[in-house]
């Protein structure tokens, strides 16, 4: 807080034209949600036409994202305790065919994660972590739901069930279906929603768990215990697991009051028992999407908070651009503007989009924005060195050969990396300079190419690059040198 003053004044007075300028290193991230089919899918698979509409939609989503250099898509795979892929645990979302847990003809988490990684982009899996869903979307699921196989860590509340943070066996619970999603796909991360506490509740049925456990803390202080200790657990296996694999939560986007800015009541800590700044400094967080979902000083303030307070972490403010549908909100685009802006000032790890909807639909020209201007150019992923940071050795003999066609051929040698369980990945530069330079994004052709080979097109004849040099970046974000050719 001690330095916003300065900071948004200068902003606010110059709108530093460095700030339009796009990094090398970012997230730009947009949430597909399945739930209800909001974003996606809008066609059922249960014909053979059916399951190619319902994949071709995605990947239309898909290829507009990758179009305006997103490089995060963060896909819904859990929602109110039922799944997008098929599982015993859990019954596979009828959203997809109409019925409980029936079968697509394919599996729509292991196609969402092949599309993106055919595009460069990071496939995260996103999960809905307590809320279980009313009474009615429950009985829908027959005996496939949770509260029927698992009563024990359900608790009713308001019509609602959610699992219960104070029984030790809801931990477990949400980690065996995250070891079940890390295990059987290829997710680049797991990203948790909803993990947290209903609103206000006093009267949460809980006192019976918290006489048991509660071991001399408060009631509030025994519930942020609860999620953290979910926070930790989870964080702990699945680096055990798959180190690489990015662990993050979307919590509430105001952390607490702050001296001069109160956030009225409504706040991660007080409200709902979350704790997130206190997980980024134990270190049991590699990224947060906080929601901030509101404008003006209810933005800028507590986006400072999360950067002064993220222990080196990746902080992502979730941006609520769907305030700029007239039937959202009264929002105009230069409150995303200002945002997104003021999260590439004071140097935040990216930003996160709600949802791909209003992506999709240009909502008050901020996709056309995005393509042409903000994220003109291509971004790698920030690196994780909490995790790893030893970078792969450069590529070797490097070649480059025209094609008849016009296109020009690119092959190398592989990079070597510290950690052998992973395959390293390409970035491809391009430029009329030599030596490329690599520190700027204008230069990068094509991200996260998988083998040793590249073959590039160029968009017009006279955009044709005369100098090339490739790079291999590790799952940790580490980049080697780059082996150049003239």
């Amino acid at each position: 807080m001690r330095h916003f003053l300065l900071i948004f004044a200068l902003f606010v007075l110059f709108f530093l034209p460095s700030s339009a300028q796009s990094p090398k290193h970012e997230v730009r991230a947009a949430w597909v949600t399945v739930v209800y089919g909001l974003d996606w899918p809008r066609t059922k698979a249960t014909s053979k036409a059916g399951i190619k509409q319902q994949q071709d939609e995605l990947i239309a989503i898909l290829d507009k994202l990758k179009a305006a250099n997103f490089n995060t898509v963060l896909f819904q795979t859990r929602m109110r305790g039922e799944l997008s892929y098929p599982s015993s645990i859990e019954p596979i979302s009828k959203i997809f065919t109409g019925k409980v847990n029936g079968n697509p003809g394919y599996d729509p988490l292991a196609f969402a994660i092949e599309e993106c990684h055919k595009r460069g982009m990071e496939c995260h899996a996103w999960i809905v972590a307590i809320p279980l869903g009313n009474k009615k979307h429950l009985a829908s699921l027959e005996n496939h739901s949770v509260t029927k196989k698992m009563r024990n860590i359900c608790i009713p509340y308001k019509n609602e069930y959610f699992l219960n943070p104070g029984n030790p066996a809801t931990k477990e619970y949400l980690m065996k279906i995250t070891r079940e999603i890390i295990t059987r796909y290829d997710v680049d991360g797991v990203h948790y929603d909803y993990l947290r506490y209903p609103e206000y509740t006093k009267n949460f049925p809980d006192k019976q768990d918290f006489q048991r456990y509660g071991k001399g803390r408060t009631l509030e202080q025994w519930r942020r215990d609860n999620l953290t200790e979910i926070v930790r657990y989870i964080y702990k296996e699945v680096k055990q697991t798959k180190p690489w694999v990015k662990v993050s939560t979307c919590p509430v986007g105001k952390y607490s009051d702050l001296t001069r800015y109160p956030s009225r009541g409504w706040n991660a800590f007080d409200a709902v028992y979350q704790d997130p700044q206190g997980w980024l400094g134990e270190g049991i967080q590699d990224q947060i999407y906080p929601m901030m979902y509101y404008k003006e000083n209810n933005f800028f303030p507590f986006a400072l908070d999360w950067q002064e307070q993220s222990n080196n972490r990746h902080v992502v403010p979730g941006l609520g651009i769907y305030f700029l549908d007239p039937s959202e909100g009264n929002w105009t685009r230069g409150d995303i503007d200002r945002q997104m802006h003021f999260s590439r000032e004071i140097n935040m790890a990216g930003q996160g989009h709600y949802r791909v909807k209003y992506l999709m639909d240009n909502t008050q020209g901020l996709y056309d924005e995005l393509k042409e201007s903000f994220y003109a150019y291509p971004a790698l992923q920030p690196a994780m060195p909490w995790l790893d940071n030893a970078a792969p050795s450069a590529p070797q003999n490097l070649k480059v050969n025209d094609m008849d066609n016009g296109y020009i051929s690119l092959s190398w040698n592989a990079s070597k990396d510290n950690d052998s369980k992973n395959g390293v990945k390409y970035i491809i530069y391009g430029s009329d300079s030599y030596p490329v330079d690599t520190t700027k994004p204008e230069n990068i052709i094509a991200v996260n190419i998988e083998g040793t080979n590249y073959i590039y097109c160029p968009i017009l004849p006279w955009m044709k690059h005369s100098h090339f040099a490739v790079t291999g970046v590790d799952r940790y974000g580490n980049e080697s040198i780059a082996i150049q050719c003239r």
